[in-house]
């Protein structure tokens, strides 16, 4: 059990990562409040698979591409925390690198396909965060320079409030015909920069984990009742592509994510 237990909240938590995530907060003793556009699959991870953490989690579904939905899912969220919220994992997105079809940058068909993309991988963050900021924030600090702010900055949670924001390594490593997502994690790392400066000044750290090649199929309903294993997914070049000799596990992400909820000292870092 967490020493003190935190407000999280979860974008894109219903399968995959996001609901490796929730799952690990939840098992650390914290409350989460899971945001997904994924109607069913959202109600299966709350009431089946995360049943045994009833008391502690909620759920709202939301589209990411309307803020006005992101708005009010983390009023909902404020209300389910008594008004605070300690960490948001900005999680959610489309997770499929390829236009669709097999189309390429020369297909004018791809440009709604990059609107997409933007909207839920960058925006979404963006709007995300704008409204959980009054619920995270603490007194304005002010930088005085004779060590008054860090005291007023040490306030509350030895970690303190943050914002997780999960990129990929593809906004530096692109293959073919992933104009659109690259462009949108690539935006995420600026993003998460000037988010880091700016939010300073409320005691808010920003950081980032940048994903590589992980299997996550079987986080999901389907997973569950085919009885799916991460390791039935891995392949031989999972093994020669990476110097572990393994792909990623969903758990290696939510380790990550766990450091720099509590790593009070870092911020704007990928």
């Amino acid at each position: 059990m967490a020493e003190q237990a935190r407000n999280i909240v979860v974008s894109g938590a219903a399968r995959g990562i996001g609901r490796s995530l929730s799952r690990h907060f939840l098992d650390k003793g914290d409350r989460v409040f899971l945001l997904d556009i994924q109607e069913e699959e959202l109600k299966y991870c709350v009431d089946v698979h995360l049943k045994r953490f009833s008391d502690r989690v909620a759920y709202d579904v939301c589209d990411l591409r309307d803020p006005a939905q992101i708005r009010q899912a983390i009023k909902k969220a404020a209300l389910f925390f008594a008004g605070r919220i300690d960490v948001l994992i900005n999680n959610g997105g489309i997770a499929t690198p390829q236009w669709r079809d097999g189309k390429t940058m020369e297909d004018p068909d791809t440009l709604d396909e990059w609107q997409a993309y933007l909207d839920t991988n960058l925006t979404a963050g963006f709007v995300t965060s704008q409204a959980c900021l009054p619920f995270m924030k603490r007194d304005e600090i002010v930088k005085t320079g004779d060590g008054a702010d860090a005291v007023a900055a040490d306030v509350g949670s030895e970690a303190g409030p943050c914002i997780i924001l999960i990129g990929s390594f593809r906004a530096h490593q692109s293959d073919e015909d992933q104009e659109g997502y690259a462009a949108s994690k690539a935006g995420q790392l600026g993003l998460m920069h000037s988010m880091a400066i700016s939010l300073g000044r409320w005691g808010v750290r920003v950081n980032l984990v940048a994903p590589g090649r992980i299997k996550a199929a079987h986080e999901c309903r389907d997973g569950d009742e085919a009885g799916e294993k991460w390791d039935r997914q891995v392949q031989g070049k999972d093994v020669s592509d990476h110097p572990v000799n393994r792909a990623g596990r969903p758990r290696d992400i939510a380790q990550a994510v766990d450091y720099l909820v509590n790593a009070g000292f870092v911020t704007g870092k990928s």
